[in-house]
């Protein structure tokens, strides 16, 4: 076997297969959910399946679904130290948001920047409260009807408003390639690391370093 290149450029391990596919699955299911949420809420649209029973059931079994892939997830070491990063919002993540300059490499920005993880506080949240109302919108007959009345109104602005955060995140996404190809492959160059997300970089690099 060759020796390595020295020459060659340096990949660092970013997301491990189990959070890969979470990503995968969820974004799956996400994608689901929306595109009958479409279909149930705009007639139009509706109009160009006709089986509306089908496009309920779909959307319902998707929502189901949903928090099982993130329990199962919590299984997975490293997708709970990721969720312990993601939890924790430092000084220099309030600076990144202030910043006009922030993809600079100028702030050591963690693993995840202060966007990522305003994303997924709310990407959970939302989850949850989904999931809660549409729980009780499915099982109707068991709540008043008040209590009903607010889970239509919360799950359906919710809903639209994941919409506009998903498209955020995906219009993010498909402007930064190397970020792409990270949660695509699991790795990323040392360069593009060491600039968004230098204290991250610097923690594989030089351990002693604490994040």
């Amino acid at each position: 076997m060759s020796p390595p290149d020295p020459s060659a450029p340096v990949r660092l391990p970013r997301f491990t297969s189990a959070e890969r596919w979470l990503h995968r699955v969820l974004g799956l299911l996400m994608g689901v959910l929306m595109a009958t949420a479409a279909l149930l809420f705009i007639p139009d649209l509706g109009g160009l399946v006709g089986n509306r029973q089908l496009v309920r059931l779909v959307h319902e079994v998707s929502g189901f679904a949903l928090p099982i892939p993130l329990l199962l997830a919590i299984t997975a070491k490293a997708f709970r130290d990721d969720a312990g990063r993601l939890n924790r919002f430092m000084p220099s993540d309030w600076e990144w948001l202030r910043s006009r300059d922030r993809r600079s490499g100028r702030i050591l920005v963690g693993k995840f920047n202060a966007g990522q993880k305003l994303n997924a506080a709310f990407t959970l949240g939302a989850i949850i409260v989904m999931f809660t109302t549409g729980t009780m919108m499915f099982f109707s007959s068991r709540f008043p009807d008040n209590l009903r009345t607010g889970a239509t109104f919360v799950h359906d602005w919710l809903a639209l408003a994941l919409v506009v955060v998903v498209l955020g995140h995906m219009y993010m996404a498909f402007n930064d390639p190397v970020a792409r190809s990270g949660m695509r492959t699991g790795v990323v160059p040392e360069r593009w690391a060491r600039r968004e997300h230098g204290a991250w970089a610097a923690e594989l690099l030089e351990p002693t370093q604490v994040d």
